[in-house]
């Protein structure tokens, strides 16, 4: 939902701005296709990095649990007994738990109940960026195929409206995905949404009659 709330947000405030410049409608797709591969490709860059910084701290906290288990696996055991202990475990059923699960695996016990690390949790860089350039990309789109549809005088409406109303059903979505009021979430999506088009609208303007 985030991704696609950006590429809105960034496509239409883009269309809308060079829309305001006077520019023609030729000259409005090819900045708002600009602006859609520039911040997929943005996207996409920035969440593999930090998804694969993640991943690397992950492979180093591994590493190191792995050397503590072969050094000193008696601090191990007790160090996985106290965790499901904290958990509700009486001390006897904790203690038996963490030799069953250390003698079956113990480094993913560890990873998985010391470390936060499983299989599914896991960092995978190459996924998370092709996730969040594709649902960008997806947002982006919808300005765009508006600004497409509808004749130059009309654009600059029709890409807003049509743009806040997107945010807005996007906003109520992903609050009820999450469980939150979807009145205040449509709202506050939809009021940002609509001040960075309006900066922008108004940026474009100004640059539009300077020129």
């Amino acid at each position: 939902m985030l991704g696609a709330n950006d590429g809105i947000v960034s496509t239409s405030s883009l269309v809308l701005g060079v829309a305001a410049s006077g520019v023609g409608s030729q000259g409005v797709l090819i900045a708002g296709v600009a602006g859609l591969v520039a911040g997929a490709m943005s996207m996409a860059a920035g969440e593999y990095v930090s998804v694969s910084s993640q991943a690397d701290t992950e492979l180093a906290d591994l590493a190191r649990e792995r050397e503590e288990l072969t050094t000193d696996p008696e601090h191990e055991f007790a160090e996985l007994t106290e965790i499901y202990v904290k958990r509700g475990l009486d001390p006897k059923l904790a203690a038996e738990v963490a030799e069953q699960l250390m003698a079956h695996d113990a480094l993913g016990a560890h990873a998985r109940d010391e470390l936060g690390i499983s299989e599914s949790l896991a960092a995978r860089p190459v996924q998370a960026a092709f996730a969040s350039a594709g649902t960008f990309s997806a947002g982006a789109a919808l300005p765009l195929l508006v600004a497409v549809l509808f004749p130059a005088g009309a654009l600059v409406w029709a890409v807003a409206s049509s743009s806040l109303l997107f945010l807005a059903l996007l906003g109520s979505l992903s609050a009820r995905a999450g469980g939150a009021p979807l009145g205040a979430a449509a709202a506050r999506v939809t009021f940002w949404g609509a001040l960075a088009m309006a900066i922008t609208f108004a940026v474009g303007a100004l640059f539009g009659v300077a020129a």
